[in-house]
């Protein structure tokens, strides 16, 4: 099918050429014409290429805060201290069977740690820090550790971790590595990076292996471990380079300040593997979209200005709520910095328009907008939105080599992927991985995606929420939870910091909320230190969430399309209780079921506690 281009900012991204094919079944099959060129032999492969071409360029930087300077790591340093820690690997006999687990938050130990062992063909497993520093029980940590069996574990102290490092103790035979010479009850890291170069290296280093088993972020489930190959990594960046054509003309140019976990797949197999597959340089922000830590992203992004910045929607809450009272900040944000990319969930509307407004007031012109699509399975990249979208939500089109094919299932297209970025299956679990891929080979992702077009494919796809989490009411009539989250917070906007959807099998749909308790107090204009229930019970918080309630329903009309009562909530998302990841992502399900009372309040139409949907 010919395709129409929609507006392509042609310096910066290739114009998207795709096909769409329905079948019989009344499936479709969608894809890009564009071939996949081939990629690396592996992520080695792309240090030991920048260490000889840009021995001395700026490979990693961290800082412990921002009275200090960046402290920094070349490509030829970085390669230096991966081929010892290699040595190391390989003389303590760590294998995919007993593989590196890393503890720890980003860090340039951490990087090259990894980096090491995936040289030689052992892979490493990060595991989010969440599940050693917030867990009271360490349970998800002592059955990944079960599952692992590591070889290595690796934490940057081992005091913080003391708790977890004993929860786990009775369940590995692994050697403690610490990031801190003064532990005394660790094996340093620098001991690791002075271990003579091993002859056994270079043979290591030629063989084809998985590199990483990264947990699922447990959105929808139990954290599963998904293999990585070298395989997947690098053909992703290879379709990544081949969308944002920059890459290719500016390698000197590609400068990155970013947070997001790598534990995760957006962190660690978009953004750290985009900086090194091409030569770029990676300043590792030691903050967070989290109170009390955006302080220190925001501290380094005024050191910092990213080629591209990434972020997920409540950072780019926060950043919006910064730079509206920074001038200088708001200047050097938007003249350095190309584009701005989201991902992780879909960005509410009022974020999008809020960045255009600043972007254009500040220098004449809109920051592109991007985002693209995928998950741990897919590592992490399936499609791209390598095109100005006209607004928020749209999550682009397949890269080369990737195929989509779209399902119908109720009133929606459930998508599923097939490509060399796909990953073989989960790690010791035959019955999950048979159960993760249709007779075809497509992994069965679990979302729903609609057209933004279906005459013109190549003007992208849109989220349409997951198809778990979707739900009828009585009527019969579908509720997609994902769409109606994102308008749910825009409507409530600043007050709601996440919105879990409810109201399965009845007759209207409901809203508990994880408040934004900073806007909440300024609303209400109580101090800092006022506990979470009097702030949202306060009036003024309470007749704003019923305004937008109010709100909402003038924009949805339908009853699938509004929520007439909400729930704020006082206790925040619980890790332990899977409510939450480290991306700030709500696992709807767990909400759900470890909130029953919550539930209970919400359908009780005599409850006071609710906030009732105004006028």
């Amino acid at each position: 099918m010919a395709a129409a281009s929609g507006d392509n900012p042609s310096s910066l991204f290739a114009t998207p050429a795709i096909v769409a094919a329905s079948r019989n079944d009344g499936s479709i099959l969608v894809r890009s014409t564009t071939p996949l060129k081939q990629g690396a032999r592996c992520v080695g492969d792309w240090l030991e290429h920048w260490a000889r071409l840009a021995p001395d360029r700026i490979f990693l930087g961290e800082r412990a805060n921002a009275e200090v300077p960046w402290s920094t790591v070349s490509y030829r340093d970085a390669l230096g201290i991966v081929r010892r820690a290699a040595s190391w690997v390989l003389a303590q006999g760590l294998s995919a069977e007993r593989p590196l687990v890393i503890l720890s938050d980003n860090g340039i130990d951490h990087a090259l740690f990894a980096l090491a062992a995936q040289h030689v063909g052992v892979p490493s497993a990060a595991i989010s820090p969440a599940y050693s520093l917030m867990s009271r029980d360490f349970d998800k940590l002592k059955s990944m550790i079960s599952l692992l069996d590591p070889g290595a574990i690796y934490a940057t102290s081992t005091g913080p971790f003391a708790a977890a490092l004993a929860a786990i103790k009775s369940l590995h035979r692994a050697t403690i590595v610490s990031g801190n010479p003064d532990d005394a009850d660790a094996l340093p890291f620098r001991a690791v990076a002075a271990t003579p170069e091993a002859p056994g290296v270079a043979t290591a280093f030629a063989a084809d292996t998985i590199a990483k088993l990264l947990f699922t972020s447990g959105s929808t489930g139990t954290p599963k471990a998904v293999i990585n190959t070298q395989r997947m990594l690098t053909s992703s960046q290879q379709a990544k380079a081949q969308t944002w054509t920059f890459l290719e003309q500016s390698r000197d140019d590609l400068v990155i300040l970013d947070w997001l976990p790598w534990s995760h797949t957006f962190g660690a197999n978009h953004n750290f593997n985009l900086v090194l597959r091409n030569g770029g340089t990676l300043y590792i922000d030691g903050g967070k979209p989290a109170p009390g830590l955006f302080a220190t992203s925001l501290a380094n992004l005024r050191s910092v200005v990213p080629t591209v910045y990434f972020n997920v929607p409540r950072g780019f809450d926060m950043l919006i709520a910064a730079l509206r009272t920074d001038d200088e900040l708001r200047k050097k944000f938007f003249e350095g910095t190309k584009f701005a990319f989201y991902a992780g969930a879909a960005l509410p509307q009022n974020l999008w328009d809020a960045l255009e407004d600043l972007s254009l007031r500040t220098v004449g012109r809109r920051l592109p907008m991007v985002s693209a699509w995928g998950s741990t399975e897919t590592s992490p990249l399936a499609t791209d939105c390598h095109f100005l979208a006209k607004r928020s939500g749209n999550i682009g089109v397949p890269i080369p080599g990737t195929e989509l094919k779209l399902v119908p299932s109720g009133d929606k297209l459930e998508v599923r992927v097939r490509g060399p970025n796909v990953t073989p299956g989960y790690w010791k679990a035959p019955e999950l991985t048979a159960e993760a891929f249709d007779d075809e080979g497509f992994y069965k992702i679990g979302d729903a995606v609609t057209f933004a077009d279906p005459a013109w494919p190549d003007l992208g796809l849109f989220f349409d929420g997951r198809v778990a989490e979707d739900f009828k009411l009585n009527s019969g009539t579908w509720v997609s939870v994902g769409t109606l989250r994102v308008a749910g917070i825009a409507a409530l906007a600043p007050l709601a910091q996440d919105i879990v959807v409810t109201g399965h099998g009845r007759d209207e749909v409901r809203f508990l909320v994880f408040p934004n308790l900073a806007a909440s107090r300024a609303l209400a204009g109580l101090p800092e230190s006022a506990d979470a229930r009097e702030v949202i019970g306060h009036p003024a918080v309470r007749s704003a969430i019923g305004r937008g309630l109010a709100r909402l329903k003038a924009q949805g009309g339908h009853s699938s399309g509004h929520a007439t009562r909400a729930l704020l909530l006082a206790e925040p998302a619980s890790v332990d209780g899977g409510e939450i990841t480290d991306k700030g992502y709500i696992n709807q399900r767990a909400v759900l079921t470890r909130r029953a009372a919550a539930v209970a309040v919400l359908e009780d139409d005599g409850s006071s506690e609710a906030i009732a949907c105004a006028g």
